[in-house]
């Protein structure tokens, strides 16, 4: 045997290795564009609408918690709508101590328009997250007005003057329980424009829009600053009690829905924007981690699941570019630049929707190494006792009793 031949066999058994493992990648991403709802595009806008005979009415309940930095950017648009049925304005400052309250009914005072009331809960009890206890305090308020849909929305939403309106007619013509539309979030820093337009992305890969409005089908998700609800729904399927413990309380409230037998649609907003500013990595950051591993269901396993296949889907393409002509393996570096330019073409069509330069694309696989850090940490964070947080309030386990911080 020649000198060097264990050497070389070793060299073409790993090459070949990481060839397969390129080709996998390839493999999944090509199933990705074309078997997973079409996940990438961004054409599921609010549905067929048409104006009822009769306007229902709505009561907005608005869960706020230290927002005095974004209500004069939002309120007022809520404040503004144009709706013809009966609707008004609940917001719950919960526990705020920036004077988040004061200021609501100083802009009720100055803009007029829809009726506000502005209450404030005590401290949610064991087993409740903070958000959805301010929720469901706003939700008895209204139910005393006896209100046909409610309208939760975030502090940090801005509606455009028709969005109650549109809301209203798409779920009175489709027949939907919930109608909500993920807002349009704030591209404006650096690591805004890297980050922010992933993030929907990656929350549209996990959950097709497509596939949520279907009727039958098992998918099932929100966007949690803009959900309307047809309150007759929100009693039946006992929201927002039976989702009391639940850190991401849209997917949790979808789920609920549509297993009491509701229907959900969930698509882009046009005209819905936050108005919160995420200036540096760490904001972002905290954004993310404060709930990545919840997601997970707190499981090692889907954790390292998770790492894998964002190892394999997002990580392997351009490093098999790398090494394939760095070892002169034309179908390595060939295998993983095909998977990592139908990457940047799935990705092309969310930067458009926010307006973003296209040759952020290529740049994907950065992105999502770090929310793969970002999903790592959020474990970290968990298993040392500071788990996903509201405003303050952290909650380790679903049964915890939430500690002001």
């Amino acid at each position: 045997m020649p000198p060097h031949g264990p050497r070389r066999v070793g060299q073409t058994a790993a090459v070949n290795a990481y060839l397969w493992i390129t080709v996998v990648s390839l493999a999944a991403w090509v199933w990705l564009l074309l078997g997973q709802g079409f996940f990438w595009r961004t054409d599921v806008r609010l549905p067929q609408r048409r104006e009822p005979e009769a306007w229902p009415s709505v009561c907005v309940v608005v869960p706020a918690r230290d927002e005095a930095a974004v209500l004069p950017d939002s309120l007022p648009s809520l404040l503004a709508q144009d709706y013809p049925g009966r609707a008004e304005v609940f917001l719950v400052d919960d526990g705020s101590t920036d004077g988040t309250g004061e200021l609501a009914r100083e802009l009720s005072r100055r803009h007029g328009g829809l009726p506000l009331t502005v209450d404030s809960p005590g401290e949610p009890p064991a087993g409740w997250t903070g958000k959805l206890w301010a929720v469901r305090y706003g939700i008895g308020l209204a139910r005393a007005r006896g209100p046909e849909y409610l309208l939760l929305t975030d502090a940090d939403i801005a509606h455009a003057p028709d969005s109650l309106r549109e809301l209203v007619a798409a779920a009175e013509a489709g027949g939907f329980d919930v109608v909500s539309q993920m807002a349009r979030l704030r591209v404006a820093s650096l690591w805004e424009r890297l980050v922010v337009p992933a993030f929907v992305y990656f929350f549209a890969q996990l959950y097709p829009f497509r596939w949520i409005g279907r009727k039958g089908a098992r998918t099932a998700a929100a966007a949690g600053g803009c959900v309307l609800l047809r309150a007759g729904m929100a009693e039946k399927a006992r929201i927002p009690d039976a989702i009391r413990h639940a850190v991401i309380d849209d997917v949790a409230l979808a789920r609920a829905v549509k297993g009491a037998g509701g229907r959900v649609w969930l698509g882009l907003a046009d005209r819905v924007d936050s108005v919160r500013p995420y200036p540096g990595l760490g904001d972002l950051w905290r954004m993310v981690s404060r709930s990545a591993y919840a997601q997970l269901r707190h499981n090692p396993l889907l954790l390292l699941g998770t790492v894998a296949g964002l190892a394999l889907v997002y990580l392997v393409p351009p490093a098999a570019v790398v090494v394939g002509a760095a070892g002169g393996d034309a179908a390595t570096a060939l295998a993983g630049a095909a998977a990592w330019a139908v990457m940047a073409g799935t990705y092309l069509p969310m930067l458009r929707y926010y307006g973003q330069p296209l040759w952020l694309a290529p740049l994907l696989p950065f992105t999502a190494f770090l929310y793969l850090l970002m999903t790592v940490d959020s474990a970290v964070q968990h298993y040392r006792g500071r788990g996903a947080a509201w405003k303050g309030r952290t909650y380790s386990r679903p049964d915890a009793v939430p500690d002001e911080g």
